[in-house]
C-alpha cells in the first residue's frame, strides 16, 4: 500500500481549509471528512460573518469548500475514522498509512438535551451570540448558563436585542467577579436564577420558555434562547496518541508557548522537547498538526476555524519538506 503524504481527519472550515492549501501544493491529502461531513457549520442556517460571503448557508458554505479543494487535487472520504496510530514515524489512519496527519475534529456545543432543541436549531436556538446575535436586533432574548461563556454571550447579545435574560439554575454564578459585576450592573440584562428550562415554545420559530423555578412553572417570552453550557472538543480519538489539556482541547506549539509565559512552572503537564517552536500547529507528537475547533476554546469562528486550517496545512508542508527521506 502507497504511504500518503498527509491525512486530514476532519470535514469542516479547517479541515477543508487546510486540504486546498495542501492540495495546491500537490500534496494530494487524503481527508476523513466524517459522516455525516462538514463540521458545525452544517447545523448553521444564515451565515453572514464569514469574509467574502454576505449570506450563506452553512451546508453552502461547506459544500462550495470542498468543491475547491477538490478541484485541486483533494482526496474526500465521508467516513468516520475509527482507528488510528500517529505515535512515531509509521502512522496510519483507518489503515491508511501516511507520512503526517492534521487533527481537525472541531468541538460540538453542549445541549440541554431537550427534544425541541434539535426543531429549532436555526430557528431560535443558537450556541453561538457571536454568530447570531445580528439576527436579534430589539428583540427579546435568553443566555442559559452560568458560567464566564454564557456573561460573554450576553453581553455579546445586548449589542442587538432590546433584553437579555440569562438563566441560571443555580442561585450564584460560577463566572469570574469581574465578569459578574459587569452583567449584574448592565441595564439590559435581567438575572433569572434558580430556574431550569423545561420546554421551548413555539410554531415555526422560538416564541418563550417554560422555566421550572421554585415558585412553579412560568413561560418567559423570548424571541431567541442561546444555549452557553459549555463545549466539548471531539478528541476522545486522540487522547492516547497527542497531549490534550484538561478539557480535551489538542495542545499545539503555539499553546504551549503562550502557556509558558503565563507562568514560571508551565501548568501543563507535559515535556518541553516535545513541542516543535518552528512549526505553531504541531501537536506533542512529530508530524500531527491541529487546527479549528478541537484546539481553539477560545473564538470558535468559522473563519478562525479556516485560518489556523491554513496554519496547520502551512506547517505540514514544511515539515515534509523537512523531514523528507
Amino acid at each position: 500500500m502507497d504511504t500518503q503524504k498527509v491525512v486530514i481527519i476532519g470535514g469542516g472550515a479547517a479541515g477543508l481549509s487546510a486540504a486546498l492549501y495542501l492540495a495546491r501544493a500537490g500534496l494530494a491529502p487524503l481527508v476523513f471528512a466524517g459522516s455525516p461531513p462538514g463540521g458545525q457549520l452544517m447545523l448553521t442556517s444564515d451565515v453572514e460573518n464569514f469574509p467574502g460571503q454576505e449570506s450563506i448557508l452553512g451546508g453552502q458554505l461547506i459544500t462550495q469548500m470542498r468543491k475547491q479543494a477538490i478541484k485541486f487535487g483533494a482526496v474526500m472520504r465521508d467516513e468516520n475514522v475509527l482507528t488510528l496510530d500517529i505515535k512515531g514515524k509509521n502512522k496510519t489512519v483507518n489503515g491508511v498509512k501516511t507520512q503526517s496527519v492534521i487533527l481537525a475534529t472541531g468541538a460540538r456545543a453542549l445541549w440541554l438535551g431537550l427534544d425541541c432543541e434539535k426543531r429549532f436549531r436555526g430557528k431560535g436556538v443558537s450556541a453561538c451570540a457571536t454568530c447570531d446575535g445580528f439576527f436579534f436586533r430589539n428583540k427579546a432574548v435568553a443566555v442559559v448558563g452560568g458560567g464566564d461563556s454564557a456573561l460573554e454571550e450576553a453581553l455579546t447579545l445586548t449589542k442587538f436585542a432590546s433584553k437579555v435574560y440569562i438563566v441560571h439554575r443555580r442561585a450564584e454564578f460560577k463566572a469570574s467577579k469581574i465578569m459578574q459585576k459587569r452583567v449584574l450592573e448592565h441595564e439590559k440584562i435581567e438575572v433569572i436564577w434558580n430556574a431550569e428550562v423545561k420546554d421551548i415554545k413555539g410554531e415555526k420559530k422560538v416564541e418563550g420558555l417554560v422555566l421550572k423555578t421554585e415558585e412553579g412553572e412560568k413561560t418567559l417570552a423570548v424571541d431567541g434562547v442561546f444555549i452557553a453550557i459549555g463545549h466539548k472538543p471531539d478528541t476522545e480519538l486522540f487522547k492516547e496518541q497527542v497531549e490534550l489539556d484538561k478539557k480535551g482541547y489538542i495542545i499545539t506549539s503555539a499553546r504551549y508557548g503562550i502557556e509558558l509565559l503565563k507562568a514560571q512552572n508551565a501548568p501543563l503537564e507535559v515535556q518541553e522537547k516535545t513541542y516543535d517552536p518552528l512549526f505553531q500547529t504541531m501537536t506533542s507528537e512529530s508530524g500531527v498538526f491541529a487546527a479549528g475547533d478541537c484546539v481553539d476554546f477560545i473564538y470558535k469562528q468559522a473563519s478562525t476555524a479556516a485560518g489556523t486550517g491554513v496554519q496547520s496545512a502551512l506547517d505540514t508542508e514544511k515539515w515534509l519538506e523537512k523531514n523528507e527521506a
